[in-house]
């Protein structure tokens, strides 16, 4: 018994240490690195415990060679801190997975290994709701982390409705975006559900501006109703996010200036993007930040499309850098990351900010963002660049976490999706 107790104790040290940043890539030979529900590039990876729902990894490796990828699972709790338990816990079968599905590129300038899996796989399966990091690494060695992906495993016992609104506040009500609803825990039956019931609302499925730790207004027997009067629940509105048509290289679309055609490189130069947060809202179909890679020259559009580098240009204000705040290029395409890979850089001599990726052929949306150097937050906004809007259409996603007495890891048992199209035109 002691040694098990060792032994257990030994193992969820090793895990509390493996916490890793959600959603990064830590190597430089990988791009395109994709979660989703299968056949959905826009589905964002939720699996329904006990269901027959799968996901599809997809991922390129540059150095067009073959290598031995693996995969873990791991849970986390709902401000996606590592869940200190056994691995057992949450995992049926084996710890890690091997990818074995490859495929080396073709009709394409830039060589690469395409990779791929469908999960979860029976020998490896999660069995327990909440948030989950899926890990991939080199040679079955977890210290070797290639990337990871954020995941959602939910056991929807919890129901409710959403209510978007005009804030009272007359500074934002033009703006912003209220949010009341309720909730019905009784599947759950908390024994104290101000301690036990948390919650998380997602802008966009965007987790840097989550809003957390939201206490319920009333609390009426297995109810809880969300509805306070001082704008507790309040996101910006933001604008229709930008987009740029890169599924093919031939032709070019029209947020695209030129095309330089190299033997071995395609680079792509956008149009320059200017100031948009004094201007009017304007609605149009767009996929709130995601991407989806697809080619019209090919036909498979994982190993058959082609990268090139992308030019980014932003011109703001009068040709002249912002002395306080630092701006990125954001979107599903770079992991949400607000980091030295999508901080963009201001060119002096053109008066404009400038920003490159490697990217896929496909569909991308994206938008510019600033940061306040002297925010420890590091909170982004899209009031300088992009504007908001209460017209905005956003999506809206509440995440139920519920903690029974005695567990050590949050469970996830509701998931709501509202939309604020239609309500406020």
């Amino acid at each position: 018994m002691k040694h098990l107790l060792l032994f257990f104790f030994a193992e969820v040290i090793v895990i509390a240490a493996m916490a890793q940043t959600p959603d990064s890539t830590y190597v430089s030979n990988i791009r395109t690195p994709q979660l989703y529900q299968a056949g959905n590039q826009l589905g964002y990876p939720i699996l329904q415990l006990n269901s027959n729902d799968q996901l599809e990894l997809h991922f390129d490796d540059l150095d067009a060679d073959v290598k031995n990828y693996y995969y873990t699972y791991q849970l986390c709790n709902a401000d996606w801190t590592p869940a200190v338990v056994s691995i057992f816990d949450y995992i049926r079968g084996f710890g890690q997975m091997r990818i074995a599905n490859y495929q080396y590129s073709s009709v394409a300038l830039t060589r690469y290994t395409h990779y791929q899996a469908l999960l979860p796989e029976p020998n490896c399966l999660p069995i327990h709701t909440g948030n989950y990091l899926l890990k991939v690494f080199l040679d079955a060695d977890t210290s070797k982390l290639v990337f990871t992906r954020r995941m959602l495993v939910v056991d929807k016992k919890v129901a409710g409705g959403a209510q978007l609104l005009q804030p009272l506040n007359f500074d934002i009500a033009r703006t912003h975006q209220r949010m009341l609803f309720k909730l019905n825990v009784v599947n759950v039956n908390p024994t104290n559900a101000l301690d036990q019931i948390k919650v998380v609302i997602l802008q966009n499925l965007r987790w840097d501006n989550a809003i957390r730790d939201i206490k319920p207004t009333f609390v009426v027997n297995n109810t809880l109703e969300y509805n306070s009067t001082s704008d507790e629940i309040v996101f910006p509105g933001g604008s229709e996010w930008r987009w740029v048509d890169l599924q093919s290289f031939r032709y070019q679309s029209d947020r695209i200036q030129s095309v330089n055609y190299g033997k071995t490189a395609t680079e792509v130069f956008l149009r320059l993007d200017g100031d948009r947060s004094r201007q009017p809202y304007l609605f149009y179909k767009d996929y709130d930040g995601a991407y989806f890679t697809q080619t019209t020259e090919s036909i498979n559009p994982y190993f058959q499309t082609d990268y090139a580098t992308v030019h980014f240009y932003f011109v703001p204000p009068d040709h002249s850098p912002w002395p306080d705040k630092d701006i990125y290029v954001m979107g599903w395409f770079t992991g949400g990351g607000l980091n030295d890979s999508t901080r963009m850089e201001f060119n002096a001599e053109k008066g404009r900010y400038e920003r490159s990726f490697l990217l896929k052929q496909g569909f991308y949306n994206y938008a510019y963002v600033t940061v306040d150097k002297t925010d420890p937050g590091r909170r982004p906004s899209f009031e300088f660049t992009e504007g908001n809007h209460i017209e905005t259409e956003n999506a809206y996603t509440i995440l139920v976490y519920y903690r029974a007495l005695g567990a050590r890891a949050d469970e996830l048992v509701g998931l709501l999706n509202t939309s604020s199209l239609n309500t406020f035109r």
